[in-house]
């Protein structure tokens, strides 16, 4: 994603003269500040207020997934500021793109995005500050120092706090943000500080926090009928028998964005208790019109899969020299299948959205969303109204993982909204809903075949992807990058792609498509390696050569071999790796390394096999390069422990997802199981290796490497290699 979440030095000029009016912070918050007859706060720019007390409010503009953004974003802005950390309170801003840029939870991207951007808003107001002072002074801005929220004048040894300037502040022009001061790291106080979590207490508390607690006066509730089959639309339906329910207000028809416009593919229940909607959807009478879509299954695509990986590709997606003359002469070929299923989020909090209709042709909306900028623009495309119709509160999220970036459960809400005007609804998805209509991580099939010279150097690559798509293109998160390593340092590769059909909506998993990837390139590596007579890193160490920067596609980071020989290294020195089996029965330990969302990551896996079925992870080793500041250091280890964690469940728990008849089987837990507590290792232990670029986003790239390096632990202790997930050895 590129840095458009910029603010401008427009907007933030714009914000500072426009008053409190522009800020959606909640009033609740400014009532406590000020009190009875208090001065109301000031507000420099679209994230800070000072109130009367030198307590400062910052915005955080991004939504919260337990990434720990709404504490990272402010943390830069209160660092710039030149506040104590004690002085903040922090605030979840609205949806707002025009005032605070792109508000998105996804692609790790939120650090690299907005790490200028949030700090300079803190310098720009910290510089209106001082010039505040300097007038009311009459000295110059030079010779002004600040420090925990107050400016200092050495020479007469005058000082004011930023609550008794901030109102001269607000009339000083906006600064050019791109030429204001930022702190050097060494002058650091707040970056590189643990901090823990604002919502924390209330999280440990059980208050409500989530979009699922949303509660409003007059609210009525909304349960959800939907076509089993995906991409099947509404025919026909009796709705005589719920309409009779007491309780029961409305059936409204309502379209997810999957069916085109003017076609419905579900029913929603609306009535003054989500209970009593649940229970009259059960008596609702639908007629569904799926039949193009009901021969979509599971066996089907295997079927098709193992066809099409015997035959040519397609399209080739990157082709270099002359891949089958160069395996025809190497010394030594390797060639293996690898294959991962289709996976649901399975988030805890299920999607839901709770929207007001008003009379005037408004609409109000409390969402969790990771996405609420597209929403908008989904919304009002299938209501016909103008985006800026729209007032988007961002709610915390429980759980997201990609599947919030995808707001099939806002346009919902909207139109069961404008079916009932007046009175906000909150509609929720229960467990088979969710797992049922999921925007699902797509499957995928991969024939590698590798060339090897005398020495055991790779000097052919070829891989034939088998996936899904349309009209010589894969779907979303389908998609596999045509530089994917080692492809762009072997003189002769190709990377070849062939498309199945689905039915089914796919969508982005916590670290998309890197996930996948990560685990069949580093999965056959190690066969490679094997076959070489090297163990995976040092395979890695010669073929990753000289430290420089590799071709890279257009929008995509560059990888550089040099920052992920030093991850390599790093992680190998840590947990003592000598590339020799174990000499406990039944323990061993794997390896395996990623780059994935501009984080460097490598990881040894320590496991046991008990009773020969069960695939126990003791431990696991991090190293990770994110480049040259970590922001918030207890936060960092949570999202890494967090992410080794999810890789685990990819690789040992998480059932694929079954399709017969063009509809999704699973039902609940109990047929798509998540990681239980018994079952996370007893240590994630983590080293950073820091190094001279932009410091990046950790929400996924941690995740990656953990899944091939359970499977190349399996093969170190057993010899049976696993190549496709979820891994099982009975």
């Amino acid at each position: 994603m590129s840095d458009t979440g910029a603010i401008t030095r427009r907007s933030f000029l714009a914000v500072s003269l426009a008053g409190g009016t522009v800020l959606t912070f909640k009033a609740d918050l400014v009532l406590a500040q000020t009190g009875a007859g208090a001065a109301a706060p000031v507000m420099l720019n679209a994230f800070i207020r000072i109130g009367a007390d030198n307590q400062v409010t910052i915005g955080a503009k991004n939504p919260e997934i337990g990434q720990g953004v709404k504490v990272m974003l402010p943390m830069l802005i209160a660092e710039e500021l030149d506040v104590a950390w004690s002085q903040v309170q922090i605030q979840q801003t609205d949806a707002n793109d025009k005032l605070y840029g792109v508000q998105v939870a996804g692609g790790s991207t939120a650090t690299p995005t907005n790490w200028l951007p949030m700090r300079q808003a803190g310098a720009a107001a910290r510089q209106m500050l001082l010039t505040a002072a300097a007038r009311l002074w009459g000295v110059d801005v030079a010779t002004l120092t600040t420090a925990a929220g107050t400016v200092f004048h050495k020479a007469s040894g005058r000082s004011l706090p930023y609550a008794a300037l901030a109102k001269e502040a607000a009339t000083v022009p906006a600064p050019d943000l791109a030429k204001v001061p930022l702190k050097s790291p060494d002058a650091f106080t707040i970056i590189g500080k643990s901090v823990r979590g604002v919502d924390t207490p209330r999280i440990v508390k059980g208050e409500p926090l989530y979009g699922i607690d949303t509660r409003l006066p007059g609210m009525l509730h909304a349960a959800l009928l939907k076509c089993p089959i995906a991409g099947g639309a509404l025919a026909s339906f009796d709705d005589t028998a719920a309409r009779k329910t007491p309780g029961v207000i409305a059936v409204v028809p309502v379209n997810s964005g999957l069916v085109p416009q003017g076609r419905n593919d579900a029913l929603a229940i609306v009535a003054t208790s989500w209970w009593t909607a649940q229970k009259a959807r059960e008596t609702l009478v639908a007629k569904w019109d799926a039949i193009t879509q009901a021969g979509f299954s599971t066996e089907g695509y295997a079927k098709q899969a193992a066809a099409l990986l015997g035959g040519v590709p397609q399209a080739d997606l990157h082709k270099e020299g002359d891949v089958d003359k160069a395996l025809a002469g190497a010394a030594k070929t390797v060639t293996a299948d690898y294959s991962y299923p289709f996976l649901a989020h399975a988030t805890l909090e299920p999607q839901n959205c709770t929207a007001l209709w008003t009379a005037d042709g408004k609409l109000e909306i409390w969402a969790p969303t990771q996405n609420p900028g597209s929403g908008r623009k989904e919304v009002a495309a299938m209501l016909g109204i103008a985006p800026d119709a729209m007032t988007i509160h961002l709610t915390r999220i429980g759980g997201g993982f990609g599947r919030r970036l995808m707001n099939d459960y806002m346009v919902l809400a909207a139109q069961v909204a404008k079916g009932v005007p007046g009175r906000p609804v909150k509609l929720l998805f229960d467990r088979t809903d969710d797992l049922r209509n999921d925007y699902y991580r797509p499957a995928g099939w991969h024939r590698f075949t590798a060339g090897l010279d005398a020495s055991g150097a790779i000097v052919a690559f070829k891989d034939h992807f088998v996936t899904f798509g349309a009209d010589g293109k894969p779907i979303r998160a389908a998609e596999m990058s045509a530089y994917e390593f080692p492809g762009p340092v072997v003189p002769d590769m190709q990377y070849g792609m062939s498309f199945l059909a689905t039915n089914l909506a796919t969508g982005w998993l916590r670290a998309p498509t890197s996930n996948a990837m990560a685990f069949v390139f580093q999965g056959f590596l190690d066969e490679v390696a094997e076959a070489a007579g090297l163990d995976l890193p040092e395979l890695m160490r010669r073929t990753l050569g000289a430290p420089r920067e590799l071709p890279a596609e257009k929008g995509r980071p560059a990888f550089h071999t040099g920052r992920a020989r030093g991850v390599i290294d790093a992680v190998c020195k840590v947990a003592g790796w000598t590339g020799k089996p174990s000499t406990t029965p039944g323990k061993g330990r794997g390896f395996g390394f990623y780059f994935s969302h501009r984080g460097y990551f490598a990881e040894v896996v320590d496991i046991t096999i008990r009773d020969g079925a069960t695939v126990i992870v003791d431990k696991i080793w991090v190293a990770g390069d994110i480049g040259s500041q970590v922001i918030n250091p207890i936060n960092a280890e949570h999202q890494v422990q967090g992410a080794a964690i999810d890789g685990i469940a990819q690789a040992l728990v998480w059932q694929p997802i079954v399709q017969e008849g063009g509809a999704v089987t699973q039902e609940n837990f109990h047929d798509f199981p998540l990681l239980r507590i018994d079952a996370v290792p007893r240590d994630v232990a983590i080293t950073w290796v820091k190094t001279d670029y932009p410091p990046t986003g950790l929400g996924e790239p941690a995740l990656p490497p953990v899944i091939p390096a359970i499977g190349n632990a399996v093969r170190a202790v057993t010899g049976k290699r696993l190549r496709s997930l979820p891994f099982q050895l009975g």
